[in-house]
């Protein structure tokens, strides 16, 4: 979901069928419309409980600067930042974890029974772009590997 309405879609898709909470993790393109950052933040504060805020191929602008209107945009739709003990508390917030493996990370190993994790923005993408760097980076390996952790630790 590359738009505030896909997003918004999906999200309400999503809790047509989920029992318990919606963890997002989500991000803005960089050098791209840094209008739209606030619209998708206020999107995921809408439809999911707690919003992760992370990086999304940030090409050659700041990460910080890509998720200031989006974190700005979950503040005033009320949700709180949480650190990463209160995720598994059950608490509606946000996070910002410019970190997308970590994020990914955090998001699986918060989720509760009944949660659903949605990693939205990259879709088939096998890459970040970091600067002129394409660097590999898949949402479905780093996701399968939290999985993997959350079931070793028990």
């Amino acid at each position: 979901a590359h738009t505030p309405d896909a997003l918004e879609r999906v999200l309400e898709a999503i809790r047509d069928v989920t029992q318990g909470r919606i963890v997002c993790v989500f991000g803005c393109g960089g050098d791209r419309d840094p209008k739209k950052r606030g619209p998708m933040g206020d999107a995921v504060a809408r439809g999911a409980d707690v919003a992760i805020i992370t990086s999304d191929n940030p090409r050659t602008e700041s990460p910080d600067a890509i998720a200031r209107p989006i974190v700005d945009a979950v503040r005033a739709r009320g949700l709180s930042e949480l650190r990463p003990e209160g995720f598994a508390g059950g608490e509606r917030g946000y996070m910002l974890e410019l970190d997308r493996a970590r994020a990914i990370a955090l998001a699986v190993a918060s989720a509760q029974p009944g949660d659903v994790v949605l990693l939205a923005g990259k879709g088939h993408e096998d890459y970040q772009i970091l600067g002129a760097q394409k660097i590999a980076f898949d949402d479905r390996v780093h996701a399968r590997a939290a999985l993997a952790a959350r079931r070793a630790a028990g």
